[in-house]
Formats: C-alpha cells, sequence, structure tokens
C-alpha cells in the first residue's frame, strides 16, 4: 500500500460558470437539465484536476450540492423549507435563519446515488463521498417536531445510513460524514452523538471517516479562531470515543493551527487524515511544509496511518488558489513518501 495517500476534506470551488463564486452559499447560474449537465462538468474538472495534482482518494468537490447540509437534505420528506427559523449555529457562533422539521423524516429518493456513480464511471482512483453528520445536520436545522435533539440526531442517521448503503453499493470507496458540530459539543459527542454517527455507518463496508475541524475560513469561524487561546484542546475531549468507535478514519486539522499536534496520540487505532492545507489563506504552502506537517504527525502516530488531507473544504476559495493548494498538498505527499518509504 502506497505510503501518504493524499485526499481533500471534500468541498472545492464552483466554477464561474456553475454558480457564484468564493461564497459557501453560492446561488446556481443555470436550471433544469443544464444545470444538471454542469454539475457533472465541474465534477469532472476537479476529478481530473485533483488526479493530476497527486490526489489519491478524489471526490467530486460537492460540485452537486450548493451548500455540505442544506444540499443533501434538499429532497428529505419532513423539513419545511419555507417556515424558517431564526436559529444560532454551532453555539451561536452565528446567527441565520434555517428550515425547521416539522414531521416524521423521510428520503423522497437516493439524493446523491447517480451522481456518486458518475464520478465512479471517470475515475480509477480511490473515490470518497462526503455527507452530513447526524449532530452537524442538528445544529443546521430548526427542531419543530422531535423536541430532543439526540432523537431527530438518530432520525437522521437512519437517513443516513440508507444512503451510504446506496453510495457504496455503486462503487464508492470511502464515506466520510462531516462533524464540525463535533468540536462545540463535546458533552453532546459523548453522550450520543459517536452513537448516532455509527448509526449512520452501520452496515457499510466501505471505509469509513469523520471530518471534524474548526471550520471553514469564513469571518465567523477566524474570530471565533481567535477566542480559543494559544492551544486549542477540544479534540482532547473527542477522541477518545472516537477512537472506541467503529468509525475507521478520523480527518482533522492541523496546518497553521493552534491544535497541539500531539492529540492524535489519543487515536492510536484509527487512520488520520491529516489537515496539511490550511483552508483559511490564499497563501500557497510549499511541498516542504506539507511534508513537515506529515512529519510532524510521524512522531504520534505509524506513517502507515496517516493519509495527507486539508483542513477542512475550499469552497470559499477561488480556483485558482484551490488548485494550486491540491498540488501542493499532492506534491508535499510525494516528498515524504520520498523520504519514508
Amino acid at each position: 500500500m502506497m505510503l501518504f495517500r493524499p485526499t481533500t476534506a471534500g468541498s472545492l470551488p464552483k466554477p464561474g460558470w456553475l454558480a457564484e463564486t468564493e461564497k459557501l452559499w453560492p446561488k446556481w447560474k443555470l436550471e433544469g437539465a443544464e444545470l444538471d449537465q454542469a454539475k457533472r462538468d465541474a465534477a469532472l474538472i476537479w476529478i481530473k484536476l485533483q488526479e493530476d495534482a497527486g490526489i489519491e482518494i478524489v471526490n467530486d468537490g460537492e460540485q452537486f450540492r450548493t451548500h455540505f447540509v442544506h444540499g443533501f437534505l434538499e429532497t428529505v420528506q419532513g423539513i419545511d423549507w419555507d417556515l424558517k427559523t431564526r436559529m444560532g449555529i454551532r453555539n451561536n457562533r452565528y446567527v441565520v435563519d434555517v428550515p425547521t422539521v416539522t414531521g416524521p423524516l423521510k428520503r423522497s429518493r437516493p439524493v446523491h446515488r447517480d451522481e456518486a456513480a458518475f464520478c465512479r464511471e471517470h475515475t480509477k482512483k480511490g473515490l470518497k463521498f462526503t455527507l452530513p453528520g447526524p449532530m452537524t445536520i442538528c445544529d443546521t436545522l430548526a427542531d419543530g417536531h422531535f423536541g430532543k435533539r439526540a432523537d431527530m440526531a438518530m432520525a437522521f442517521a437512519e437517513i443516513l445510513n440508507e444512503e451510504a448503503l446506496d453510495l457504496e453499493a455503486v462503487g464508492v470507496d470511502t464515506i466520510q460524514f462531516d462533524e464540525p458540530a463535533f468540536n462545540v459539543f463535546m458533552d453532546d459527542v459523548k453522550e450520543w452523538g459517536v452513537a448516532a454517527l455509527e448509526r449512520a455507518a452501520r452496515g457499510l463496508k466501505c471505509t469509513t471517516a469523520v471530518h471534524i475541524c474548526y471550520g471553514y475560513g469564513i469571518d465567523a469561524n477566524i474570530k471565533w479562531k481567535e477566542t480559543l487561546g494559544s492551544e486549542w484542546r477540544q479534540y482532547e475531549e473527542i477522541f477518545p470515543p472516537l477512537n472506541a468507535s467503529k468509525i475507521q478514519q478520523v480527518s482533522l486539522e492541523c496546518a497553521n493551527s493552534h491544535v497541539p499536534i500531539s492529540l492524535i496520540g489519543l487515536l492510536p487505532d484509527k487512520d488520520l487524515l491529516v489537515g496539511c492545507i490550511d483552508v483559511a489563506t490564499n497563501e500557497i504552502e510549499t511541498p516542504q511544509a506539507v511534508a513537515a506537517t506529515i512529519e510532524e504527525a510521524m512522531k504520534y502516530a505509524d506513517k502507515e496511518r496517516i493519509y495527507p488531507c486539508t483542513n477542512c473544504g475550499m469552497a470559499p476559495l477561488s480556483r485558482q488558489v484551490a488548485a494550486a493548494k491540491l498540488e501542493a498538498l499532492g506534491a508535499g505527499a510525494a516528498l515524504a513518501r520520498e523520504r519514508h518509504s
């Protein structure tokens, strides 16, 4: 098995002809069949750019959805998209008007199955597909039905599991659940968050991963990070229960971060998607800097368990910056491989 197989956390920028650029919630520029074709074209471009950059486990860059959570939820029954509730997200880090859950939840159809099958047809590399995690979904919707966030999370976990099994069936190699809320509600992670995550992954034979970061490089997240002090130790609380879980990989933030990288020692039984690319800056990392992050991680984890990755998604960045960061990630992984194979 190749050492240091690079991958990404998920999202990549939308091309300007598909949607608004450098926005986390961009509006589509096309409709109907033209939009569907444009999404496929965008996914093809990013698959090719990832392959050219040396990324070994590629994904669609989330080109088929406008947002990593709501893009999955658009066809789920039981959500009233017209009934908006003003709600604080990530423990009131930012306040927005969100759709409201008003009844029992049910998939009206497979959401991303056909899109994943399309990507599978167009790459021979490992294929990852990302889904929002149950806790993060619950932190992005208002509850007007369940009355208890843990109950709503478990209901969404069942729907996510149906979707994940469909994705696996069309050849997806890795299914990653995105749980940035894990870094905010640490007590809930231990009480019911990990259990909901495992429910979402039940029965999967492909590789399973969870992505936990400090958020996209948007102003609200950058300002929040400034309040966290000289060391960010949220991982210290959640890594032990994750290490005891059935999830196989953990994706975490490392590059230009105040996270003590020694905390990965709390995950001795997991593969580690080590964030070597900072998504909160337009500065392009050098291959040497990427390799240095990998080598720092090697002090606390077996090299066979390290997968160089991005800190988070790159949707709000420009296409040019994101593409250059992918090239740095692939080149840095290759440099580390040359030194340590």
